[in-house]
This record gives structure tokens, C-alpha cells and sequence, in this order.
């Protein structure tokens, strides 16, 4: 057996974020067609640590693996990460492990990779002012993905301290980013556009309904349980909601579960992006210019899809540039 190892800095060596959002694009679409067997994620909570279990196999490329994700928001006292996560890749006729590799930086690249597939598909083509609310990992792939879909001329960040949304925008501007600027309050941050990206772990919604556009698409990341909701349900319940998968999002996202309990939405409101892009893509009505009017709210809560389809790009690309660590077993 040879198994390839992969550092987040081999990772970042093999990928780019086009690619990630081509893979998380056919991904989705396998899945809503049947490509793909993705059981619903799995919890185990040990104390105020939560252990994720991802397992899945896609058809196209083919791949079979796992993702085993901790969130440990204590971990903000240790200067720590919240999330750390590990992706194996085995071999999809023999069984035999292929790869294993750090699902951090992974993680945050298909989660903004996925926001981007949205972004893409159900945002106005001349939205140019993003707002994200929040300010770790995840924010700086969401703000990365819309980058590379849309020609953004204002970003805002907010984050609840200000301090993190602080250090992301010095960050961004000292990558050459243009148009970074910080929110003092996430109504200030969305009012006037066209794309909101959420990317906390809030037990209540952190957008102000008042200061949402009319035509805006929200992409709500952040939230993994039904006791979590970053989006209120007044916004909810005008907006046309997508989701990564309805099975998985009826049972973990507390932005569509709540409103569903408050009586405000349907469980057959909720359409896969997937569907949305094998319907554009089949010579339909195209969802780049919205026949519906009003808001769009993206909700996803993370899927193995994902994972597996930047993680089979992130092999093949390694394989081919020699990158990592081989381990003879």
C-alpha cells in the first residue's frame, strides 16, 4: 500500500478556487441526480466538542472517502482553531487507502467553493458590493469564491468583536484586495448589497431584515444544527430558499428548521442547487437572470459531496506535480 499524505500547504500548491468551485459545481449536480451516496452527517458530542462523521462516494470523477471534522469552540481561549478535520480517499475498487489529507484549509476551500457555485447561479450579474458578518477561516474563502465570480468593487466585514474583522481586512488589503472596508454593525455592512455571506456559529440570527436589499442573495454557511440560525425568519420566509441537499438541511440548519416550525416556510419550499444547475445547464429557464423576483437565500450546512470532489482534484493534481509524502505500509 502507498498512501499520499497532504499538508495544508500541498493542498494549497494543488488547488486554486476556480477549480474547487468547477469540482463543487458537478458535485452538487451529481448529487441532486443520484450521482452520488451521501448519508446524512453524523454527531457525536463529547463535552463542548463535537465529532462530524462525512463519509460518501461520488461517480464522476469516482471517489469514495470519509471526512472526520472536530468543532470545538472553546478552542477561541487557546488561540486554536474551532474546526480541524482529516480526509481520506480510498480506492474506490480495491478498497485500498489512497490518501489522507488536512480538511482545515479544505474545508473552508469548498464551503466558500460552494458559496461561489451559488453566487454564480443566483446572483444579479452586476452585483458588485459584498457583505460578509463574521471574520475567521470560513470568511476569507466566501470572500474569495464571490471574488472569482462576480467583479466586486466593496467588500464590508463585520464580525461580532470587530477586532477579527479588523485584522481579515488588513490582511486582504495587504494581499492587494480593493474596496475592504469594516462594518461597525452588520446592518451597515448589508445595506446596499446584493450579495451577504454569514459565517458564524450564532445561536441568533446576526442580519438585521430591515437592512437587507429587496433583491439580495444571502449564503448562510455558518450554522450545522437546528438550534443555530444566523438568518431571521422574517428574511426566510420572503426569499426563494436553496440548499446544498433538502435531506441534510431539514435535519441540521436551524435557518430553515426554525422558520419551518414558526409556520413561515415549507419543507416543499426548499430546492437543491444541483437541480438549479442541471436546469440552466438542460437549456431551461436560466437562473443567472432570476425570472423570480426578490431574495435568495443559499443555506448550506456542508456536505461530503464537497469534500469529496476538491479532495479527488486535490489527488490528481498532487499525483501529477509529485506533491506530499508517500508512506509504504
Amino acid at each position: 500500500m502507498k498512501l499520499r499524505v497532504l499538508t495544508e500547504g500541498d493542498l494549497r500548491r494543488a488547488l486554486d478556487m476556480p477549480g474547487a468551485i468547477e469540482a463543487v459545481r458537478a458535485g452538487f449536480c451529481a448529487l441532486s441526480a443520484g450521482g452520488a451516496e451521501i448519508p446524512l452527517r453524523q454527531q457525536l458530542r463529547g463535552g463542548s466538542t463535537a465529532l462530524l462523521s462525512m463519509p460518501g462516494w461520488l461517480g464522476a470523477p469516482t471517489s469514495l472517502g470519509a471526512k472526520l471534522v472536530t468543532v470545538a469552540p472553546d478552542n477561541r481561549t487557546r488561540s486554536l482553531p474551532a474546526i480541524h478535520a482529516l480526509v481520506a480517499l480510498m480506492d474506490p475498487v480495491t478498497g485500498e487507502p489512497r490518501a489522507v489529507m488536512d480538511g482545515e484549509w479544505l474545508t473552508a476551500l469548498r464551503t466558500g467553493a460552494g458559496t461561489g457555485v451559488a453566487a454564480e447561479l443566483l446572483s444579479p450579474p452586476d452585483a458588485d458590493v459584498l457583505a460578509v458578518v463574521g471574520a475567521g477561516p470560513q470568511a476569507r474563502t466566501q470572500i474569495e469564491a464571490v471574488a472569482a465570480v462576480r467583479e466586486l468593487k466593496e467588500i464590508r466585514i463585520h464580525s461580532r468583536s470587530g477586532t477579527s474583522a479588523e485584522r481579515l481586512a488588513r490582511e486582504l488589503a495587504g494581499e492587494g484586495v480593493h474596496g475592504v472596508r469594516v462594518a461597525p454593525t452588520s446592518a451597515e455592512a448589508t445595506r446596499g448589497a446584493r450579495i451577504v455571506a454569514t459565517a458564524t456559529d450564532s445561536l441568533e440570527p446576526v442580519l438585521n431584515h430591515a437592512a437587507l436589499e429587496s433583491e439580495v442573495l444571502v449564503c448562510a454557511v455558518g450554522g450545522y444544527r437546528r438550534d443555530m440560525q444566523e438568518v431571521p425568519s422574517a428574511f426566510t420566509a420572503r426569499a426563494r430558499v436553496v440548499v446544498d441537499q433538502v435531506a441534510g438541511a431539514l435535519r441540521e440548519a436551524g435557518d430553515v428548521w426554525i422558520p419551518i416550525q414558526e409556520g413561515l416556510l415549507a419543507e416543499t419550499d426548499l430546492v437543491e442547487v444541483g437541480e438549479l444547475i442541471a436546469r440552466s445547464q438542460g437549456g431551461g429557464t436560466s437562473v443567472s437572470s432570476p425570472p423570480w423576483p426578490g431574495a435568495t437565500l443559499f443555506k448550506s450546512v456542508g456536505n461530503a459531496v464537497q469534500d469529496l470532489a476538491v479532495a479527488a482534484l486535490a489527488l490528481e493534481r498532487a499525483e501529477a506535480q509529485g506533491l506530499g509524502t508517500l508512506v509504504e505500509g
